[in-house]
């Protein structure tokens, strides 16, 4: 999730400095990084707070450790990285390819008492909404409900994600707009985990049974103090691995 940089440890700035310059080609998919007392000279770092964020890339997928090689950039590294937001088919994909998003309804609906509660949305107002299924090969699926803040809402607080709804393709998640459309836009979220069954209708669109347990992820994104998305995502067992942080 974003923070300002003013407010971010070193070791996550150099992990960000790094993880740039893969994405930008300096260190390709394959090559190997020079060593560590030539890469701390080169970025003009310690050893330790290096080591630390090196770590924090191969924890992420960035980086992989060959023994009598070194550190080598992964061919397919996540699209985000520490204490960045991510849309769930990239944070459920390992690295690999994004899960795929079928979209199963979009549509406009009233406030139910999730939404009033997180979304802070008046009575009588209308909240797009996105149900979607989200598969990868050999994943069970991923159910995803999504709700974004009244019209009136977005556009006083972040008009580009107001448009980036209007414009998205249907075989993307709410989430991966917002994110899309937030570059320089600070992104703060809170989630939630409890265990569940996932019911009837839940188990027909899995195409599994009612009393399958699964995991409930809840989750509200801000621009500000101003929420502009919530989520609840069901995962049954069989499910890609959910990465879980938690904070201090």
């Amino acid at each position: 999730m974003a923070v300002s940089r003013q407010q971010r440890r070193p070791v996550v700035v150099l992990y960000e400095r790094i993880a740039d310059a893969i994405r930008e080609g300096v260190y390709p998919p394959g090559s190997t990084l020079p060593s560590e007392p030539r890469l701390a000279g080169e970025l003009g770092v310690s050893r330790p707070a290096l080591r630390e964020a090196l770590l924090l890339l191969q924890e992420d997928g960035l980086l992989s450790v060959r023994r009598g090689v070194g550190r080598t950039v992964n061919a397919h590294p996540p699209r985000r990285g520490y204490e960045h937001l991510q849309p769930l088919e990239h944070l459920l994909s390992g690295g690999g390819a994004p899960l795929r998003v079928r979209p199963l309804l979009r549509t406009t609906e009233e406030p139910t008492d999730f939404t009033a509660q997180h979304l802070l949305a008046p009575a009588g107002s209308e909240l797009r909404f996105w149900e979607s299924l989200l598969n990868g090969d050999g994943a069970t699926g991923v159910l995803s409900h999504e709700w974004a803040a009244p019209e009136e809402t977005l556009e006083a607080a972040h008009p580009a994600f107001a448009a980036a709804l209007r414009e998205a393709a249907p075989a993307v998640s709410m989430l991966a707009a917002l994110t899309g459309a937030s570059r320089g836009i600070a992104l703060t979220a809170h989630s939630g985990v409890s265990a569940t069954l996932l019911g009837t209708r839940r188990g027909r669109q899995l195409d599994r049974a009612a009393d399958t347990p699964a995991v409930l992820v809840t989750q509200v994104v801000r621009v500000g103090e101003v929420p502009v998305l919530a989520a609840k995502h069901v995962l049954a067992t069989g499910a890609a691995a959910l990465p879980v942080r938690q904070s201090n």
